[in-house]
């Protein structure tokens, strides 16, 4: 089976680096979905309206297609030193390089210079990404609250303490893109194995360069750049 995008989304993240690793924990970030032209039509939306949330097919474009897959991998929550089953994880390092992501719908407009376009929060997409098909969230097939989640109960969650100067968060292209770039960094963008805290890291958000370090559970910012 042959499948091609209906639409790609645009993002402030051009590089995989600081991306949350789940859709929703960063509620903050704004995605805009543009169609391809074959897809132009308002028609296909009709009644989408209605629904708070949506899900998103779509592909690890950047990945690169090597040809091979491995049956275990390593995922970065468990420190990156623990193998699991591929079918176990959410690895992006699939036999097929899907993606699956819940969404809050924020709203339709339909005539725009490039036609129907879907604007989301909570994204966790790298700007330019392809998808395959959108369908809407319903609660009372799509929510499971007493599921079980194998090893992933037994994780806690960790956020970070941020450090934002004000005159550093002024660089940014738009004010509302503080409270996203908050929400990203205290869900610790690292690899769970780093705990260097004279190291510094970087990632690309928003066309900002912003550097930070950590030290135990604060994040401090020490550069926001325009790339």
């Amino acid at each position: 089976m042959e499948i091609l995008p209906i639409a790609h989304i645009r993002t402030d993240f051009p590089e995989k680096f600081g991306i949350p690793r789940q859709s929703g924990l960063a509620s903050s970030l704004r995605g805009k979905i543009v169609f391809e032209p074959a897809y132009r039509d308002s028609e296909a939306l009709r009644g989408l309206e209605g629904f708070s949330h949506l899900w998103l097919i779509w592909e690890f474009s950047a990945n690169g297609r090597s040809g091979r897959w491995q049956p275990t991998v390593r995922p970065p929550r468990l420190g990156g030193n623990r193998h699991m089953g591929v079918f176990a994880t959410r690895s992006p390092f699939r036999p097929n390089p899907l993606g699956l992501s819940c969404v809050e719908l924020e709203g339709v407009e339909n005539d725009t210079p490039e036609g129907p376009v879907i604007y989301v929060r909570g994204a966790d997409l790298m700007d330019g990404t392809p998808l395959y098909d959108i369908k809407p969230y319903i609660r009372y097939a799509d929510s499971r609250p007493d599921a079980l989640c194998g090893y992933v109960d037994s994780l806690q969650d960790r956020k970070l303490k941020v450090v934002l100067p004000e005159q550093m968060a002024a660089v940014l292209p738009q004010p509302q893109m503080k409270d996203a770039l908050v929400e990203v960094l205290s869900l610790d963008p690292r690899p769970s194995y780093h705990d260097d805290p004279q190291r510094e890291y970087g990632i690309s958000f928003g066309g900002c360069n912003i550097r930070f370090r950590v030290n135990e559970d604060v994040l401090e910012v020490v550069s926001v750049s325009g790339q």
